[in-house]
Order: structure tokens, then sequence, then C-alpha cells
């Protein structure tokens, strides 16, 4: 198969989503078979002290016969986010004044309420 040919398999249909440091592709792809299947790739930018720079990737593959029930459970789980929480985002990174709304972070003040003070005498 020439160059050309196996680059239009691979590029059969695609869409980007950028998100602040995470990149998310979602590409159309064909089988040996020529069935079609879709890539979900989360890419996220780590930058080192020197300046240099690199991406961590996670793939997920999505087949035809799974399309449904992956369809039903996303919906279901993001209905209940949006439901439960809301549209607006709540968190240190995108809240300036978080730390003043919620004081500690949450599994912070949650594990300081599970704590017992021991005193090495008590033992």
């Amino acid at each position: 198969m020439r160059e050309h040919d196996m680059l239009e398999k691979e590029e059969i249909f695609s869409k980007v989503l950028r998100a602040g440091r995470r990149t998310y592709f979602f590409d159309v792809r064909a089988t040996k078979a020529d069935d079609y299947y879709i890539t979900i790739t989360e890419s996220k930018k780590f930058t080192e002290d020197d300046g240099s720079f690199h991406f961590k990737k996670h793939k997920i593959y999505l087949y035809k016969e799974d399309f449904i029930s992956f369809k039903e459970i996303l919906d279901e789980m993001t209905d209940f986010v949006l439901t439960h929480k809301g549209e607006e985002v709540i968190s240190e990174r995108h809240q300036k004044d978080f730390r003043k709304l919620f004081g500690e972070r949450p599994e912070t003040a949650e594990v300081a309420e599970n704590f017992t003070d021991i005193n090495f005498d008590d033992i």
C-alpha cells in the first residue's frame, strides 16, 4: 500500500479539543477489514525546570459494538456531575479565592476530622 493511501486511512475523520494543558484527539480509524472504530487520545503537556517539555498520552480504543453502551454511560455520568455540581468549575486551579471559600482542601479537612491525638505516655 502506498504511503498516501495509508495516511488517508489514518485520517478518516478527526476532531481536537484543547483544554488547558490537556488536548483531546478524537479520531475515526479503519480496521484491516475496513470497518471503523474511534480512538480518543488525551495528551498532557509537562514542562521541566529547564524549560523543556514532554507530553504524556493515554489512548482509548472504542469499537462499534460498544458505542451505544459507552455513550449511555458517558451521558449518565456527565448528567450526574452537572446535576449535582453544576457547570461552574470548583478548584484551586480555576478559582483564585478557592481557599477562602472552602478553607483547607476537602480531603485534608476530612483527614483532620478523623485524626485521633495520641500521647506517647498513653502507650
